[in-house]
């Protein structure tokens, strides 16, 4: 079958390119969603969660975080509106009964912990936090906005205004965890991500990368009321199988759309591969050490 071609809105980048948007989401799924385990891992133990905890889940994507909270006994509910493509196999992975199975390439540990899900503790929505309100359920312990941002210009723009809807469904003093990217000094794919602002010039536009800044996250949580209480950092090293791998993870993350509008796609693959070289191994494998941050806030 012939891939469907769409353009799609980004309010990162005004307009994307014109991508086949189901492979992009596989290619997220399968190659780069895992680079942020250690992430969610770090997070989930600190606030001890478990049986009891119930977790908004803000720009899920495909479920990887929801599915790790919910194999740890929680109840999750996840909200997308972005990514229509990530929030299916988001579905197919954490709900029985959904068409084609999981519907990811997912690693044995992965699938364990999706048989270990009950389906009454999973809600995967399509919408914003609005969507997901249900006031005959308890208030929500724990919001998750697990899609890290200080990398592009304006990348936080909308969150403040989904943190504004997601924490009235929240208990008061409920946990809201942001997460974003550590120093650039730390992080061995900055070299890689100059590319897309190198590329993306051009536009004048927000959309293109930019260093990570040591107070991003707690802007955000002072312009949505939240009070910070606590942060971290993690080491999330980001490993491929080879540089085929590594350019279709990088590209599914987005973050190069505006240097794709800005020149064609077989340019910024070119690109990122010559920027990819430092970091391949011998045996052909692509290795990046970074540190990502995230900062814990209560909500009123």
């Amino acid at each position: 079958m012939t891939p469907t071609l769409v353009r799609q809105h980004s309010s990162h980048a005004g307009t994307t390119p014109r991508v086949d948007l189901r492979a992009r989401a596989r290619d997220w799924s399968e190659i780069q969603e895992r680079m942020l385990v250690p992430l969610y891992e770090a997070v989930y133990e600190r606030l001890d969660v478990g049986g009891g905890t119930r977790v908004l889940g803000l720009g899920c994507g495909s479920g990887l975080a929801l599915l790790m909270a919910a194999s740890r006994g929680a109840e999750v509910t996840g909200v997308d509106s972005r990514f229509p493509e990530r929030l299916d196999l988001a579905r197919r992975r954490l709900l029985p009964g959904t068409p084609e199975g999981h519907g990811t390439a997912d690693t044995r540990d992965t699938r364990a912990r999706a048989d270990a899900v009950r389906a009454d503790a999973v809600r995967v929505v399509e919408g914003t936090p609005r969507d997901a309100a249900d006031p005959s359920m308890p208030a929500f312990t724990l919001v998750t906005a697990f899609e890290p941002i200080g990398c592009l210009a304006g990348d936080s723009d909308g969150l403040a205004e989904l943190l504004a809807q997601a924490t009235p469904l929240a208990g008061r003093g409920a946990a809201v965890v942001l997460a974003g990217w550590g120093p650039p000094e730390r992080c061995a794919t900055t070299s890689v991500l100059r590319v897309a602002t190198k590329l993306a010039d051009p536009l004048r536009s927000a959309g293109s990368w930019r260093p990570a800044l040591r107070d991003d996250l707690e802007e955000v949580a002072q312009r949505a009321g939240l009070r910070p209480d606590g942060s971290g950092r993690v080491a999330c090293p980001f490993g491929y199988a080879d540089a085929d791998s590594a350019v279709r993870g990088l590209l599914s993350t987005g973050l190069f759309d505006a240097a794709i509008a800005a020149t064609d796609e077989e340019q910024v693959d070119k690109e990122l591969a010559e920027a990819l070289h430092p970091h391949r191994r011998p045996d052909g494998t692509v290795w990046m050490p970074n540190v990502f941050r995230y900062l814990i806030a209560r909500t009123p």
